[in-house]
């Protein structure tokens, strides 16, 4: 059985209050995750091409305000 499956089945058993406070971890846990992704594609300029594309449509007139 594989990790996730014994997960799986170890989820399946909590009880509701043990599976919100799962729930909640989970999703910070999850959100740091992808904060330290994003990071690295910052620092490894991932990113730049998409930046710089957003910005030329923005000078050119093809955004708008939020």
């Amino acid at each position: 059985m594989s990790k996730v499956e014994m997960l799986e089945r170890q989820i399946e058993d909590l009880s509701p209050n043990e599976l919100s406070e799962f729930r909640r971890w989970f999703l910070e846990f999850d959100a740091q995750i992808w904060d330290q992704q994003i990071e690295v594609d910052v620092k490894t300029g991932k990113l730049n091409a998409l930046a710089e594309k957003a910005l030329r449509e923005h000078a050119a007139g093809q955004s708008t305000e939020l």
